[in-house]
């Protein structure tokens, strides 16, 4: 099977399979609409055939109901068209279970980007012991967000798990169980998940895939490239946002971060203990068994009745692991030690934490908060801050929040935004005391702006009672163009301060700056975004370097190119010497996760990719952009900024987004708790807009605009001087240009245009509908046309045919949600009762969830 191409092998398990277990799926009678199973295809078929010919969405459902009906009511056609919906949501889940089961034989777990490859590579180039070295520092994290990108709900995650443990033991009577049980479970939520209920979704992914792919590709390391030697540097770690992450989410309190921390820590001593009961059996000797059984009584207090008060840490669980190990080494012949090294191994990743939390909060309301602080202190007296303070230069204000210390007690507070910031660096402290400093010890400032941003936060930590040494990384986020610009001098300027200065030695000279790919992009388009993170990272680096400091920097990534997804490991794997590359810090979020890390076999591969394209870049080649080619890119990129730009100040840019795209029900999908915009205004605001959403819209429409506009315009420039050939050149040297521009033709791929062509005579949007389509096959064209292929994607067919696959899956979807969409315009334009506008819009809603899980990095 492995001595096929990976095509083929593809096509024979994940293809061939979804069209036999798909077939048996149509057939179930679950349903109470006659035939529901019969009709689809013939839908599905018609779609296809009208696009083809040019008609609209409408054109498509009528002649289908006329062709197909005899005479149906209103309500018969909903009702059928409804159960079209529900019916692909689960095509969907079942080609995902498929494709999960396939995942081992269609990519080859010991090909190109893993560890063994890695370490044969090194081997046969001599540079085994340059491998091991940079192992000694290179780290990757992966922090999981809760963004509202997935809906599955938790039943669903099950289904489909079980789903694909029966296909691949080709199990057709478990397989019809589980298919007909599909049918009948509810997809959908009727109210918003709180942020707990989002961390209790992520944290089965810790406990069923993370915990056992993490822990087998650090035994790996250890026995294969280290030789079983031990090693100081946990290689993988895993981040959390949900419960942590206050930044425009009103319903993360400071009992919810609480909450979340004690679930991650019963969560992983759960693991622990179901690891020691296995040991146990293995380990019947004397001295090893008596030691295991204390363990095990400890880790059962902890979890089983949530009991604390006993003397327990990681170091105390490991001390007592080593002696163990020792005497199974000294006294048993190392029998079965290699078991009790995985749990060793386990026990110094994950400690009592499991997943680092992340606070996160907005600039704008720490800003807020800390001058009420400041307020509210003056008025009791306190000196801690000059009367004047407000009115100092930032300088002066700086060198004042360096050095302040105290212990507020946030009851003496007068509002109520600074009441939740200061409680929530008190939650730190105490998920610190039960789990761990590795439970919690980063605080991340979104929109920060300035070097007050930082020094801000850092005073109020100061303020919270941390005595001596501040155990927290204070961690800048840089998103618009602007910030990006500016980051090198707000850095500076910080460490340039001396107390801040210190605050770094004593977290070994190390600084994390955290840089945003989706508010980038939203801000400044797909090139001008990717190559201001470049270029920012690269003079970060460098004024880091000149302080002595180790930069690390983590790239706040959503699941398509448009937010910095895409193939990231290549990306990882084509920056230069002149980016510092020491670990690799990225989001994971929506159904990214799913779909990357759902299963042991997809996480394991995709972190070893990870993990090796730093190998790659450091070990093997150094991709390094002569001056030409940063010249080229430079002048596309400002180019690609303008039009896109001007696209986004055109006066019809959100007017469209409001009325054409689907963008005011994501707020109501109840896939996440935190809201689809900041701040409370009705108006449409772009500034306020998020990101997920925005490029969601766009994703539905299946025009996917942030992932493209602008690349046509600056290539055709190139093609009008008669310099194209240097971007063909540059194309072919580098390998940075060469991924973004392969991600930028993932975006085309997903596009259909043929679904929205209705819009081209469209009264108030039809000029604005062809700009966008304009410039999509400009950019589509050019693409081609530097790459020398025929087709879109062309040397990557495996992915290419995944995404075909459930772009077919889809499409009546697409044309059902397009269809009530145009209901809806209709309806509003009318005197139509409110009760047919509310089926339609729930039609649109429930659409969203089957093409958000289909494209698997849509948003």
């Amino acid at each position: 099977m492995s001595g096929l191409p990976k095509l083929a092998r593809f096509n024979e398990n994940v293809l061939s399979k979804y069209q036999i277990y798909n077939s048996i799926f149509m057939t179930l009678p679950f349903d109470t609409i006659n035939n529901t199973g019969v009709l689809l295809p013939l839908f599905n078929e018609l779609c296809k055939k009208g696009f083809q010919e040019g008609k609209n969405p409408t054109e498509i459902v009528d002649a289908f109901f006329s062709k197909y009906q005899e005479n149906p009511s209103e309500k018969e056609k909903t009702d059928l068209l409804f159960r079209f919906i529900q019916y692909i949501e689960r095509q969907v889940v079942l080609f995902d279970a498929i494709e999960d089961a396939a995942f081992p034989v269609v990519n080859n777990m010991d090909g190109v980007g893993t560890l063994r490859n890695s370490k044969e590579t090194a081997i046969l180039g001599e540079k085994k012991e340059a491998l091991k070295a940079y192992l000694e520092e290179f780290k990757v994290r992966v922090v999981l967000t809760a963004h509202p990108t997935q809906f599955y709900p938790g039943s669903v995650l099950g289904i489909i798990t079980d789903l694909d443990k029966a296909i691949q033991n080709d199990d057709l009577l478990l397989i019809k169980k589980l298919l007909a049980q599909l049918g009948k479970t509810p997809f959908y939520k009727k109210s918003k998940p709180t942020p707990f209920d989002e961390a209790v979704s992520l944290i089965w992914y810790l406990e069923n895939v993370f915990y056992h792919s993490v822990s087998k590709i650090y035994n790996y390391i250890q026995n294969n490239i280290y030789d079983g030697n031990p090693m100081d540097n946990e290689i993988i770690d895993l981040g959390f946002w949900p419960g942590g992450d206050r930044d425009g989410n009103p319903f993360v309190t400071t009992q919810i971060t609480l909450d979340v921390a004690e679930r991650l820590r019963q969560s992983v001593l759960r693991s622990y203990y179901r690891d020691v009961r296995k040991l146990k059996r293995r380990f019947t000797f004397d001295g090893v068994q008596e030691i295991l059984t204390k363990i095990e009584k400890r880790l059962y207090k902890h979890v089983v009745r949530s009991y604390s008060k006993v003397n327990f840490s990681q170091g105390i669980l490991l001390q007592e692991l080593a002696e163990a190990r020792k005497i199974v080494e000294t006294k048993h012949q190392s029998l079965f030690i290699e078991e009790l090294d995985d749990f060793i191994n386990k026990v110094r990743i994950f400690g009592f934490h499991f997943a680092t939390l992340d606070i996160r909060q907005d600039s704008r309301v720490h800003h807020k908060a800390f001058t009420q602080i400041v307020k509210d202190l003056q008025e009791t007296g306190d000196t801690t801050f000059p009367k004047n303070y407000e009115h100092l230069p930032e300088d002066e204000q700086i060198e004042i929040l360096s050095v302040v210390k105290g212990s507020i007690d946030p009851k003496s507070l007068s509002d109520e935004t600074s009441v939740s910031t200061i409680e929530s660096i008190y939650a730190l402290k105490e998920i610190q005391k039960r789990n761990g400093e590795r439970g919690a010890n980063r605080y991340i400032i979104s929109n920060n702006q300035t070097a007050l941003n930082v020094m801000e936060t850092f005073a109020m930590l100061n303020l919270c009672g941390f005595e001596n040494e501040l155990p927290v990384d204070v961690i800048p986020l840089f998103e618009t163009v602007e910030d990006l610009q500016n980051a090198e001098e707000v850095m500076r300027k910080l460490y340039s301060n001396r107390t801040y200065r210190y605050h770094l030695e004593k977290r070994k000279n190390k600084q994390t700056i955290m840089l945003g790919f989706s508010d980038g992009t939203k801000d400044g388009g797909y090139l001008m975004a990717n190559w201001g993170i470049f270029k920012a990272k690269e003079a970060l680096t460098k004024v880091s370097r000149e302080f002595d400091i180790e930069v690390i920097f983590f790239d706040g990534r959503g699941g398509p190119p448009a937010r910095g997804g895409g193939k990231t490991h290549q990306f990882y794997a084509s920056l230069g010497p002149t980016i510092e590359d020491k670990e690799i810090q990225l989001t994971i979020q929506g159904q990214t996760i799913s779909s990357n890390f759902g299963t042991e076999n997809s996480a394991q591969y995709n972190l070893e990719q990870l993990l090796s394209s730093g190998i790659k870049n450091d070990i093997f080649t150094k991709d390094q952009l002569n001056e030409k080619n940063r010249e080229l890119i430079e002048d596309m990129a400002a180019t690609s900024y303008q039009t896109y730009v001007d696209f986004k100040n055109h006066p019809q840019f959100l007017p469209y987004l409001e009325k054409m795209s689907t963008l005011k029900y994501y707020a109501k999908t109840n896939i996440g708790s935190r809201p689809s915009k900041r701040g409370g205004s009705d108006k449409l605001d772009f500034s306020a807009l998020r990101a997920i959403p925005f490029v969601g819209s766009w994703s539905q429409l299946k025009q996917n605009v942030p992932g493209f506009f602008g690349v046509g315009t600056a290539l055709k420039k190139y093609e009008d001087a008669d310099r194209f050939d240097e971007v063909i050149a540059f194309y072919n040297e580098s390998d940075f240009f060469k991924t973004l521009l392969e991600n930028s033709m993932m975006s085309l791929t997903k596009s259909f245009f043929e679904l929205t062509a209705y819009m081209a005579n469209d009264k108030e949007f039809g000029d604005f509908w062809k700009l966008i389509y304009e410039e999509y096959k400009t950019t589509k064209r050019l693409l081609l046309k530097l790459t020398g292929h025929k087709n879109l994607m062309e040397n990557f067919p495996v992915g290419k045919a995944s995404i075909e696959i459930r772009e077919q899956i889809v499409l009546p979807l697409l044309t059902i949600q397009q269809f009530a969409l145009k209901q809806i315009q209709e309806l509003q334009n009318s005197d139509e009762n409110s009760e047919k506008l509310e089926i339609y819009e729930k039609m649109v809603m429930r659409s969203l969830f089957g093409n958000i899980n289909a494209s698997r990095n849509s948003a």
